[in-house]
């Protein structure tokens, strides 16, 4: 492949991140979830109770089926065909939210459209993963990881940016700009928060063209008309005996499971924590998550330099710590005390301080993935990558259904948004004393 159809094809690779993004920053964080929290269900903590639930429901389909269809696109050779399914499901669930009208009676069915897009997020981002090694040497694959997550953070950014300007309203029903949501949208009814459904499905559409442009697959040794079923689970059991034999890729499958569950926790329950605990208005969680997406896209840049200078193990266990400090301060913050320091009535204090603490968790977040993804290539089996990385979400969703409902359980029998949090910071231990286990070139230098 020339020089220029390389770049190409990198380029429409980082454009994923770009495209998918507002699944996460405009949906799952900032605004979706606190105006679900705030304005669909009207008690703050049976929704973070719901939210948490139904996050950890989705995050079980994904750790059932990631592996299953990992080793099938390894075995028959083709990625293209589940991006295009899963992409499907990333724009029907998303923009179906727009139903999410305010005092609804049963949310279940808005939480059932917000899982299937979520599903379809979570799986298009494993096929697109597994193509990673094919874009650059081991030297290169850090930056280049480092600077797509960078650009999706970017995306969310401006996404976010444009959502606060022109359509996302407060309780007084204008915008940031102070004026009323665009395109005659009815902020009574809260239309132009509720737009922000079929926005992050149309932003999706537009700006993966250039992936599905520039990215080819080589072409497949079998008939992609054939799904191998016997040999695809064949190859996943084989994978599955030898990983005992196999400490470094497992103690990292099991790392892995426990930090980036930790960290799905502190982005899913952030807003909805601003939001509950101390009284932020969606504009304000918006401009808070502007913040934390700014500071995630320059780190994970940064980041993706350090990892190709000095490998990603040490970039993890930076990050790691970092997250582990920080979710112990959001345990003790609330809006009268912080770290059980009593506050002067109406101190912004815990304002700035959440301001802060947001902004390392971007930065930490963006550093944390993108190194994370690379690691996996150090560890995985060249031939095997995309039952790796089904794997590699396996581990992540093992327990993203037990973060979210842990932290759902201890919020209901606590009462306490604040001490739901709590369970983020056992997962963040436990990752990090398994990476100690981990080889930084993996078992296949």
């Amino acid at each position: 492949m020339s020089d220029s159809g390389l770049k190409k094809r990198v380029f429409g690779w980082m454009m994923f991140d770009w495209a998918s993004q507002p699944y996460n920053t405009l949906l799952l964080t900032f605004i979706f979830g606190p105006y679900f929290a705030s304005a669909v269900m009207d008690d703050p903590v049976q929704a973070q109770s719901m939210w948490g639930f139904a996050i950890g429901a989705s995050g079980f389909v994904i750790a059932v089926l990631a592996p299953i269809l990992g080793a099938f696109a390894d075995t028959s050779g083709r990625k293209m065909p589940w991006i295009w399914l899963f992409s499907g499901l990333y724009v029907l669930g998303s923009a179906a939210l727009w139903l999410a009208v305010p005092g609804m009676d049963d949310v279940t069915f808005i939480l059932l459209l917000f899982c299937l897009g979520l599903i379809g997020m979570e799986f298009a981002t494993i096929f697109t993963n597994a193509m990673l090694p094919t874009l650059g040497d081991r030297a290169e694959i850090g930056k280049i990881s480092g600077s797509g997550w960078a650009m999706g953070y970017v995306g969310g950014v401006v996404a976010l940016v444009l959502m606060l300007l022109f359509l996302a309203e407060n309780e007084a029903g204008v915008t940031l700009l102070g004026t009323a949501p665009a395109f005659g949208l009815d902020p009574a009814t809260r239309e132009g928060t509720r737009f922000v459904g079929p926005f992050t499905a149309l932003w999706y559409v537009v700006f993966m063209i250039p992936f599905f442009m520039f990215v080819r697959e080589v072409r497949p040794l079998t008939n992609a008309a054939v799904v191998p079923v016997r040999a695809a689970l064949s190859g996943l059991w084989g994978t599955l005996r030898r990983l005992p034999d196999r400490r470094s890729f497992a103690s990292y499958l099991l790392s892995s499971m426990f930090y980036r569950d930790a960290l799905a926790g502190m982005y899913t329950s952030g807003g909805i924590f601003a939001g509950g605990v101390l009284g932020w208005s969606v504009i304000d969680i918006g401009v808070f998550g502007i913040l934390a997406a700014t500071t995630g896209a320059i780190f994970a840049w940064i980041g993706g330099r350090a990892d190709s200078r000095f490998g990603p193990k040490p970039v993890i266990l930076v990050c790691i710590v970092t997250l582990l400090v920080v979710s112990i301060c959001i345990v003790g913050t609330s809006r009268e005390a912080i770290f059980g320091i009593s506050l002067a009535e109406g101190s912004t204090l815990p304002d700035k301080f959440f301001y802060v603490l947001g902004a390392t968790i971007g930065a930490a977040g963006g550093c944390l993935q993108a190194a994370s993804r690379t690691m996996l290539v150090r560890q995985a089996d060249p031939e095997r990558m995309t039952e790796a990385f089904g794997l590699y979400a396996l581990a992540g969703k093992a327990t993203a259904f037990l973060a979210p409902i842990l932290i759902g359980v201890v919020t209901l029998f606590s009462e306490s948004q604040r001490i739901g949090v709590a369970p983020v910071i056992g997962l963040f231990v436990l990752g990090l004393v398994l990476m100690s286990w981990v080889k930084p070139d993996g078992e296949f230098e």
